[in-house]
């Protein structure tokens, strides 16, 4: 089960903060909190 929708939502995060945190695109962001794309666990780190 992916939580990253949820961690999302409850942290109050926008996606496109996220993504430029992670050195990822907001496609790439929102297929994560969409659960159609997982993470590799190097990213996460």
């Amino acid at each position: 089960m992916n939580r990253i929708k949820e961690v999302v939502e409850e942290e109050g995060i926008k996606q496109k903060w996220f993504a430029e945190q992670l050195g990822k695109s907001y496609n790439m962001v929102n297929g994560y909190v969409q659960n159609r794309k997982q993470p590799r666990l190097e990213v996460l780190y």
